[in-house]
């Protein structure tokens, strides 16, 4: 008999005005501002991608959150992921995340990756202006676990094999990934909870088994477009131009590959038993990048659900007792990429989910 899947939604909280996107990119700021002002760049591009069931939501407002989580519940997701922005004691963010904390609702499982990475102008193509930076320190390291630790506390924190699991977006950001890994541990460890289940996301370092660092295990992120021929870069290559032309696409600058496509590239990185899978709704970022944008076409729910169950599969060789899943993603609109019921497919993404996860 095989154990039951828990699939994990990864979650942006960015769906809130704070000061700081105010001052970088205008008073109001929220994820919602890149993707209403999408606009389609070719023929058959779906784009502005717009919600429907929760509309515009605000992640301020706890009715929001609350419908969110039990729209998820009755789709099989088992929890989110939410991405935490930690800057040496700084958090970015942090409103969303807090209130469900501090109010114990909704009632429903959750875990966090840190996206330890700065933020920059990168959206518009500045990378190098750094606005918000990454310092890594031992001391940092253990008020990091102190924070942690009151996260991990609450029962409706997922635990893996009785340990908190906690993401690391980029593991090899970590200057001393097993000291940084120790030292968290080290101060959870004090306020007596056992030590996390490191979990690091292969998103920019593709194939790498993250034990090799000190962690626990790895998540195998989807999409991966480092390896999708020319979808790291801004020069315009013969085989890029020749794959637009194909399409009937003259902007050269657009990168645009085929969802079926992208889900065989992931082929060889899924190695059975050597990482957690993530399974991807869509993925379409022009609403940030625009004109240098990575956009994937034909996505369908039959065919998210077909590559849902194969990395359910994948799940269950990875770790046999307690198997999870990850799915990319709950809210990421301005990536073309969520469950979230839109003004196109309405709820056929989520349905997909809820009957995958239902054979599974």
């Amino acid at each position: 008999m095989t154990a039951t899947v828990r699939a994990i939604a990864l979650y942006l909280p960015q769906f809130h005005p704070i000061p700081e996107n105010d001052a970088w990119w205008g008073r109001g700021f929220t994820e919602w501002t890149n993707v209403t002002k999408a606009r389609p760049l070719f023929r058959g591009h779906y784009q502005p991608q717009l919600p429907a069931d929760l509309g515009f939501c605000d992640l301020r407002v706890p009715e929001t959150r609350e419908a969110q989580a039990a729209l998820a519940q009755a789709n099989g997701i088992h929890g989110f992921c939410y991405y935490h922005y930690w800057f040496s004691g700084r958090r970015l963010l942090n409103r969303p995340f807090d209130e469900v904390l501090s109010s114990g609702e909704p009632d429903f499982p959750f875990c966090l990756c840190w996206a330890n990475e700065p933020w920059s102008r990168r959206w518009t193509g500045e990378e190098r202006e750094i606005l918000m930076p990454q310092d890594h320190s031992a001391a940092d390291d253990d008020e990091h676990g102190r924070f942690l630790a009151r996260a991990f506390a609450d029962p409706r924190y997922i635990r893996q094999h009785g340990r908190p699991l906690f993401l690391i977006w980029r593991p090899k950001h970590l200057r001393d990934p097993r000291g940084t890994l120790d030292r968290i541990a080290a101060s959870v460890q004090r306020d007596g909870l056992p030590r996390p289940f490191f979990m690091g996301v292969d998103s920019h370092c593709p194939g790498v088994d993250c034990r090799e660092f000190g962690f626990d295990a790895t998540m195998t992120f989807a999409p991966h477009l480092g390896v999708l021929p020319g979808a790291v870069g801004g020069e315009i290559t013969r085989e890029r131009a020749l794959r637009n032309l194909k399409r009937g696409i003259f902007d050269l600058g657009l990168k645009v590959y085929d969802y079926a496509e992208v889900v065989d590239s992931l082929r060889d990185l899924r190695n059975a038993g050597r990482a957690a899978p993530c399974a991807f709704v869509g993925w379409d970022n022009t609403p940030r990048r625009g004109r240098k944008g990575v956009v994937i076409t034909g996505a369908t729910p039959e065919l998210f659900a077909a590559d849902l169950r194969r990395c359910m599969e994948l799940a269950q060789e990875w770790d046999p007792v307690e198997p999870l899943v990850f799915v990319n993603a709950w809210n990421e609109w301005a990536e073309g990429c969520h469950l979230e019921p839109d003004q196109r497919f309405g709820d056929a993404f989520l349905e997909s989910a809820r009957n995958a996860l239902a054979d599974g």
